[in-house]
Order: structure tokens, then sequence, then C-alpha cells
């Protein structure tokens, strides 16, 4: 399940009137995601799905970057990171990496990366729009030949029955809270984190895509499905179709 709310997110629900922002102490940023939570947050292998597709010391676009969570990884991995992120809040926190404050739908930078990373399953996004901007981005960014890591929550996860399970490591507690399907395809949805008596609350809309829809996306912008990267499918590895 996602710890990012998706970029999408806020617009949708303020198009609709529903509750769209998070809660918790400290930061909240305007997606509704917890600053202070995720300073906590590990990484859990990505660095590693980075070295098996990108060259030693290459180039890595890191989009919605976060705290750097991902992002210091791959730098102590060797790689030379941008990251990127549209929050000042989250990016305050990166270190070791270039930066750049945008909404990663209208990144231009003048440069393409051994490897691009869209993580957090922003690409679940219901804005279609949204989703489009998103994996232009990547394909504008990727250079020939390079790789695109893609983080998305697979058609069988979207699972009502998942409420109320959770997962505790290093004193961190994350929570599925809410998971309802508000219109076809289309999931309402809440997680929980706690650490000791802190809480906090992160709402986000997530969009079943099936295999073929994810591929279909991909190719109106450029890009092709190569393959799964991990056991869960949750990591895809798409590349330029040229």
């Amino acid at each position: 399940m996602s710890i990012r709310a998706f970029h999408g997110y806020r617009a949708f629900m303020d198009k609709t009137g529903m509750e769209s922002s998070g809660t918790g102490p400290g930061s909240i940023t305007p997606d509704g995601s917890p600053v202070e939570f995720y300073l906590l947050l590990k990484p859990a292998g990505e660095a590693q799905l980075v070295a098996g597709v990108a060259p030693p010391g290459g180039s890595v676009l890191d989009l919605g970057s976060g705290v750097g969570r991902v992002t210091h990884a791959l730098v102590e991995h060797g790689f030379s990171v941008v990251a990127v992120d549209e929050s000042p809040e989250m990016l305050a926190h990166v270190r070791g990496a270039e930066t750049v404050l945008a909404r990663v739908q209208d990144l231009r930078l003048d440069r393409r990366f051994d490897a691009v990373m869209l993580a957090s399953q922003l690409v679940n996004t219901p804005d279609d729009a949204d989703r489009r901007g998103l994996l232009d981005t990547c394909a504008r960014h990727v250079r020939p030949g390079g790789s695109v890591l893609i983080q998305w929550l697979p058609p069988e996860r979207h699972d009502p029955g998942r409420v109320g399970r959770g997962r505790t490591e290093d004193g961190l507690t994350v929570t599925l809270e809410r998971f309802e399907e508000i219109r076809p395809d289309v999931f309402d949805a809440a997680m929980r984190y706690t650490h000791g008596d802190r809480v906090w609350r992160q709402p986000f809309l997530s969009r079943r895509l099936t295999d073929e829809d994810l591929a279909a996306e991909l190719k109106a912008s450029g890009l092709r499905l190569d393959r799964f990267l991990t056991e869960d499918r949750a990591w895809v590895l798409a590349v330029p179709a040229a």
C-alpha cells in the first residue's frame, strides 16, 4: 500500500468536495503527506532495483522524492541523483543530491538520465491527465537505452478486504484504515501511521489499472512495458519504445 499520497489527490478531492487533507503532528504537505513520518522511514531496496538496470555511477532522476528516503540510498550506491518534489518542506531534508522544486508533470530539464524513478504509486492517480503528465515526464527525461522504474498498485492489490491490516517495523506501524470503491475502479483510501504516541492519517485515491491498461498508458507516452522487477509486481521496468 502506498506510503506517499498521490499528487493528483488534492485537486481531485477539491473538485468533488470530499475531505482532502492529512492530519497529525508536524508539517503536512498539500497532498496530505506528514513530513515527520516520512523522516522516520527507511529505504526498502529501491536502490538495489536501480543498480540492477542502470550502469554503476550512472545518473538517476528521482521523481516525487519527498524527504529523500530513496534519494539518499541511491547516493550511497554511488549514483548521481536529481531529486524532484513539489513540497519545499520535503526537499529541505534532501542531502547529497541536486534538488528541483517542481510539480512532476511540469518538469522539463534540458538533460536525460540513465534511470528515472516514479515511486509511491503515483501512476495510480485517478486523474487521467495527471497520469499522462507523469509518464510523459518519465519519457522525456530518460536517455535512449535507459530505464524507467515505476511503482504501482497492481489490480489484485485493490482489495477492500485488506482494511485493518498493518505492519510494524522499527517502532513504526502502518495500517490501511479505509479502502472503498467510490466509482468504478476508483478507490477512496486512508492510511494510519503511528510512532510512539504520534498518530498521522493520510488519505489518497487509487485507480485500479489492469496490466493492459498500464501497458497502453506507457505506450501513449512513448514507453514500453519491459517486465516486472519484483515478485509482488509492485515495481515495473519500462524502456523507451524507440
